[in-house]
């Protein structure tokens, strides 16, 4: 269980910051970048859950879901796997919770007529804050993606497919409430030449 009691601890005034390994990284460090962008995302879906919680309970309780879910994702992302154990087992994205916010996406599309353009961030604010906590979370799996790729750097499969799951959660949810799509705000190609 976490404990905190102390909110300064002096050991990031050098510049790094401490793993979940107890590794010491320094704070620009990709990693760090990632579980931070994660944790950017997750406050841009609480910024959105202002305009859902009374207008949209069942939505809002699926973002709840989900913010707990990034905390998960930045505690397996700040842990790497280096094939070493550790004196505690890891918290890590699983399966389940993919499958999980899969069925709410399958969910809250079923009502949503197809698109036939892109949509434009807006329509209302619930929309236009749900689109901006998508382009978080879309720069966090760019991230995710990055540092998978690096020698040494393990990123799970799992946490990888739910970090691209969230921003079609959002990108759905947005859509919601904007009138189930009707007043989404559509790209015109070429409208302003």
């Amino acid at each position: 269980m976490v404990k905190l009691n102390k909110i300064y601890t002096r050991t990031g005034d050098d510049g790094t910051t401490g793993l979940g390994s107890g590794e010491r990284r320094l704070k620009h460090d990709l990693r760090v970048e990632a579980y931070g962008t994660v944790d950017e995302a997750n406050s841009f879906v609480g910024l959105a859950r202002l305009h859902t919680e009374k207008d949209f309970p069942e939505l809002d309780a699926m973002l709840m879901r989900i913010q707990n879910d990034l905390f998960d994702l930045g505690a397996d992302l700040a842990t790497p796997d280096t094939g070493q154990t550790l004196p505690y087992e890891p918290l890590r994205i699983i399966d389940s919770q993919v499958l999980r916010i899969e069925a709410e996406i399958d969910q809250l599309n079923a009502n949503l007529a197809p698109l036939r353009s892109f949509v434009l961030p807006g329509g209302s604010p619930a929309s236009a804050a749900l689109h901006l906590a998508r382009t978080v979370a879309r720069r966090a799996e760019r991230q995710m993606v990055e540092l998978a790729q690096k020698p040494d750097e393990a990123v799970t499969p799992a946490a990888l497919k739910y970090i691209n799951r969230v921003s079609d959660f959002l990108f759905v949810a947005a859509r919601v409430v904007n009138d189930n799509g009707a007043r989404d705000v559509l790209w015109v190609p070429g409208h302003n030449r």
